[in-house]
């Protein structure tokens, strides 16, 4: 980041960090350098480090920059996916016997990628309550080189206090990483709370419309960022350079993207309270939330999504979500169309059976910027 930006407010980083105007035209925008390969000005010499776009691309320099800034770490790295840049920093952090602490509530994929994927290579994993660090602390053990937290998490929107963990963390001699991809950083900036590493499925809020893939990893610690760009490389799945310009061109408009959608799903959380349906309502900004002091301290608002139970079990659950009409039927979720969906049949089907089995009459909500009473009716409506 050039040192125009310095000091400067994060709505102004969003838009100019790693933005340079291109020297040749002018364009404001970073071009989309759809290209695979350079030419050298002789062997060995590349012209401003490039060679090959597996290593490294300019449109995806841009967005890397862009992210370190954001998330004020000192390296930033894009992946083809969310789950991509998970499976580069356990290969990089991790050997055969280490262990990891992950949270009793977490996406699906990152569930299946440790219970199925990264069990089968030899390290160990157990599941810890992170918004107690005192059950994190007893879930550590000497072979423990990583505590995995999502705050808020998903699909329960659970809160951590990422600075009581991060000290948990460090007497263990173990990294924190912290899924910020329910906050962004426009909401929630977990290196300044002590964070090692940051994980964001750029799909979700950082993208903001449902038209890209992508994942990053941001870290504090400048040889770890080296060692995590070594692997990247190696390992090589990386966002194109499309992907990478699409998510910049999403993180121009996050922060007043994320404003709409807590002000919005503040206003559906309320609302569900009150309906005679709903058995129990998840989000952090309600003040009977469990983790309502610590989200109010560590975030800047409480975020666009919102979980919520239903009187009638696991078919008037799947019901509701039949029934929404302005609310989408999907997965996923950031995007600034509004989507509704049962977490155990749909993203968290791969728990079930663990001890990360979500409610079978949960319906989670990645609440939208559309008209706010449309979505309001709309869910009543649903509900019936």
């Amino acid at each position: 980041m050039s040192d125009r930006h310095i000091s400067q407010h994060f709505e102004t980083v969003a838009i100019h960090a790693g933005n340079t105007a291109d020297p040749l035209t002018g364009a404001v925008v970073p071009p989309i350098y759809q290209v695979s390969t350079y030419k050298q000005d002789g062997v060995g010499g590349l012209r401003g480090g490039y060679e090959y776009s597996r290593s490294a691309n300019p449109t995806r320099t841009a967005l890397e920059e862009n992210l370190a800034a954001l998330e004020g770490g000192s390296r930033g790295l894009a992946f083809a996916s969310g789950l991509a840049a998970e499976d580069c920093l356990l290969r990089t952090l991790l050997s055969p016997g280490d262990h990891v602490v992950i949270p009793n509530d977490a996406y699906g994929g990152t569930f299946r990628l440790f219970a199925k994927v990264v069990s089968r290579w030899g390290v160990e994993w157990s599941v810890a309550d992170t918004s107690d660090p005192a059950a994190v602390r007893a879930a550590i053990t000497p072979a423990t080189k990583a505590v995995w937290v999502e705050t808020p998490s998903n699909p329960l929107l659970g809160i951590t206090d990422i600075a009581a963990l991060s000290h948990v963390a460090r007497e263990a001699g173990a990294k924190l990483v912290v899924d910020n991809t329910f906050a962004s950083p426009y909401l929630q900036q977990p290196l300044a709370l002590g964070a090692d590493v940051v994980v964001h499925s750029l799909t979700k809020y950082m993208g903001g419309h449902s038209d890209v893939v992508g994942g990053a990893l941001v870290v504090a610690d400048q040889a770890l960022g080296e060692e995590l760009a070594y692997h990247q490389n190696a390992m090589g799945a990386v966002a194109g350079p499309m992907d990478a310009w699409l998510v910049l061109r999403g993180i121009k408009t996050l922060a007043v993207r994320m404003d709409r959608h807590s002000e919005n799903a503040a206003r559906v959380a309320e609302m569900l309270t009150r309906h005679a349906r709903v058995t129990r309502v998840l989000y952090p900004g309600l003040p009977e939330h469990p983790g309502h002091e610590t989200a109010a301290k560590q975030m800047r608002s409480f975020g666009g999504m919102v979980s919520f139970q239903v009187e009638g079990g696991e078919e008037a659950a799947v019901e509701v979500c039949n029934r929404a009409k302005v609310f989408t039927l999907g997965e996923s979720l950031g995007g600034v169309e509004s989507l509704i969906e049962h977490p155990g049949r749909m993203t968290h089907a791969s728990v079930a059976g663990s001890l990360l089995e979500v409610p079978a009459d949960l319906v989670r909500l990645s609440v939208g910027i559309e008209n706010i009473d449309d979505l309001l009716e709309d869910l009543k409506q649903a509900l019936g």
